[in-house]
């Protein structure tokens, strides 16, 4: 799956916990483990596993091992900063080997922040704004560790009723955001609904070396940019920019920095990063010196960190230079 940034194959095994804290330490214990897949038919099958007595845990944990084993990669979300380690300290409690340590895994959170990183990317919202669910009457997070508790006390399951059917949806969004990502990957830019889509196609793209498909993408962007994405524009052009530089495109690549500086709202590093761009083709290649001083110029006013700085005020002596030069023998 490319927009893991990794090769990830199936099978894909998504998981989802419910833990008797939110902070994640020593002391969590994950008291439901949610796991699902598609089986041969296209079902999303899902399967969840629930420590009754803290006494359970080992016993659980060796279950979900083998449910994973047969994984190709995990599949969660925030699952490498949260949901992973808390597992993964509790199989070192119990001195059990955890699975998850060779495995793929992809988090679809960090994808879903760059593809719709504009709007909120918790998983509730996500689902709503990609998915177009909305959940009726959904336990809140905060009031799940406290039912558990209760659960424990009381030996009443009925307030994890609802737990489990919050955890069942988790994990049933979680499989359609990884779906419409997966979709959007083999469809290209042409199924991108906005410029942010598309520019995220483009450095997926990029990264796996598919450079045809980048192109397409990050012209997409440019394309369907609005005048409040101005920052995605310079971004997509940018990224044209340098890909037609290493395919050694040198005039495709100047005509993109030309866009960038063209651009309303262009942030003030990449603006200075085009006028260097600029400064540097017209001096080497076009070796139209007045040109290249213009642009030496321009990327110095654009403000730059004191190394940049002394070497665009070394780029303009040695164009100014070359200038005196020619008007010294008249060529």
């Amino acid at each position: 799956m490319l927009a893991a940034g990794a090769l990830v194959r199936p099978p894909f095994i998504f998981f989802d916990l419910e833990t008797t804290g939110l902070s994640g330490g020593a002391g969590t214990h994950a008291f439901l483990v949610g796991c699902g897949w598609f089986d041969d038919e296209g079902g999303f099958v899902t399967r969840q596993y629930v420590m009754t007595r803290y006494a359970d845990e080992r016993p659980l944990l060796g279950t979900v091992a083998g449910e994973l084993a047969r994984a190709g990669a995990l599949v969660s979300f925030n699952g490498k900063s949260f949901d992973a380690p808390v597992l993964e300290t509790r199989y070192l409690f119990h001195r059990l080997e955890w699975a998850g340590a060779r495995l793929p895994h992809l988090d679809v959170l960090h994808p879903a922040r760059a593809f719709w990183g504009d709007r909120s990317c918790s998983l509730g919202a996500l689902e709503q704004q990609q998915l177009g669910a909305r959940r009726a009457g959904d336990v809140p997070g905060c009031e799940i560790p406290a039912r558990y508790f209760q659960f424990v006390r009381s030996g009443d399951a009925r307030p994890l009723a609802a737990v489990l059917e919050h955890n069942r949806l988790d994990l049933l969004s979680l499989a359609g955001l990884a779906a419409r990502l997966l979709r959007l990957v083999r469809a290209g830019a042409a199924a991108s609904s906005d410029s942010r889509e598309a520019l995220a196609l483009g450095r997926v793209y990029a990264r796996a070396g598919l450079e045809a498909r980048a192109y397409e993408a990050y012209e997409c962007a440019v394309r369907t940019a609005t005048a409040s994405s101005g920052a995605i524009a310079s971004d997509a052009l940018r990224a044209l920019a340098c890909l037609s530089r290493r395919a050694k495109r040198y005039a495709d690549a100047a005509e993109y920095w030309q866009q960038v500086l063209g651009l309303r709202g262009c942030p003030p590093s990449i603006a200075r990063e085009a006028s260097e761009a600029l400064a540097i083709h017209h001096e080497h290649r076009v070796r139209d010196l007045a040109e290249a001083k213009r642009f030496a110029l321009q990327s110095l006013e654009n403000g730059m960190h004191t190394a940049w700085a002394e070497a665009g005020r070394h780029r303009l002596a040695r164009i100014e230079k070359k200038i005196d030069r020619r008007l010294a023998t008249g060529d």
